[in-house]
């Protein structure tokens, strides 16, 4: 299916279109700068705030209601990110009252400040029951100590000594430092759901795998596709096996979900979490699946030469150094690897002294 996703798009002698690996970027390097506010399409506007860490922003949407706005994500619950806001609303946003507000999905750069504005304007919380549940999962469970489950974990995917010890120090509540405390209602999104925000028709489309129940929308007439962190221009979303369900799939989730969003129309213009709005989603969707598909044909050879622990797996999966800042989610994307290896009949794991050890099935 065909849309015009262009016509809607508010035009500007400003925007330089651009290109990269069969990507098109109508806005060029037009992104909001800190307290700016970019205007999409009619009643969509763009805001970009600074997250920590690699990432460095977060991309959230505002869509005009007759009642206020509709904002999808929100930042993290940080000092920065809360003066930023204050200085939007301070200034471009003045008067901005709130609708609702949409999560994406659980992660902190996306919900951290939900509560917050929920708080502040009123007004319902909506996310998936599976992003829901998992974030009070989360910030409910923050113990003093880090639970021994996790700490069999870290040494089960080859973690010495020092790199948990590094980790037991920075304790288990670190989800509920960087959120505000949520509300203790929400409302449901549903995959299929239809949402009018604005007058216009936006679809709920639901991916895995970077997240339990990730929400995008889908504005089919106007070809709009706000997409979180479940398609991303110039980086692959972290897909991790983790603790909480340690004989999952997150990986095979992620293919499949791959495979599903090619069913969308091609030329919509995609605006996601992180990075900037682009045209070229089944280009994009088919070098991510390429891409680990390459990364599971590589991790089979390497399991096949010897034996091997996650934190082996590094140097095949990662094109960087993995330091203390980032061997959590470089552990995570090892294991669901090797997971997926597993469950395509490639792999198999032994425990020697509580160790993973992975070898060719």
């Amino acid at each position: 299916m065909a849309t015009n996703a262009d016509a809607e798009l508010v035009p500007s002698a400003e925007f330089v279109p651009t290109s990269h690996k069969g990507l098109t970027y109508p806005f060029g390097a037009a992104a909001p700068a800190p307290g700016e506010v970019r205007e999409v399409a009619q009643g969509l506007r763009w805001v970009r705030l600074a997250v920590p860490g690699p990432l460095k922003h977060i991309n959230c949407w505002l869509i005009a209601e007759a009642d206020g706005d509709a904002l999808v994500d929100t930042g993290m619950n940080t000092d920065d990110a809360r003066a930023e806001w204050r200085a939007l609303l301070a200034g471009p946003l003045a008067g901005l009252k709130l609708s609702r507000v949409i999560g994406t999905h659980f992660h902190p750069d996306h919900i951290g400040l939900a509560g917050w504005f929920c708080a502040e304007h009123g007004c319902m919380l909506e996310m998936t029951r599976g992003e829901w549940l998992t974030a009070r999962m989360l910030a409910a469970d923050a113990r003093d100590a880090v639970p021994e489950e996790m700490l069999a974990f870290w040494r089960g995917a080859g973690w010495d000594a020092e790199a948990i010890e590094r980790a037991k120090a920075r304790g288990w509540a670190g989800f509920r430092r960087i959120i505000a405390p949520l509300p203790l209602g929400y409302r449901r999104l549903v995959e299929g759901q239809m949402l009018t925000i604005g007058g216009h028709q936006w679809q709920v489309v639901v991916g895995s795998g970077h997240s339990p129940e990730h929400a995008c929308l889908l504005d089919a007439k106007r070809g709009l596709l706000i997409a979180g962190d479940q398609v991303l221009p110039r980086i692959s979303s972290n897909v991790s096996l983790g603790v909480t369900e340690p004989e999952g799939d997150p990986l095979g989730d992620w293919l499949a979900s791959i495979e599903k969003l090619k069913g969308l129309p091609a030329d919509l213009l995609v605006l996601p979490g992180h990075g900037d709005a682009f045209h070229g989603l089944h280009a994009r969707l088919d070098a991510l699946d390429a891409e680990h598909r390459a990364r599971l044909d590589e991790l089979a050879v390497f399991i096949a030469e010897a034996p091997r622990r996650a934190v082996d797996c590094f140097g095949r999966l990662f094109r960087r150094a993995i330091g203390p800042e980032l061997i959590g989610m470089a552990t995570g994307e090892a294991l669901a690897h090797l997971r997926r290896l597993e469950v395509e009949g490639r792999a198999r794991r032994e425990v020697t002294d509580g160790v993973w050890w992975w070898r060719a099935a």
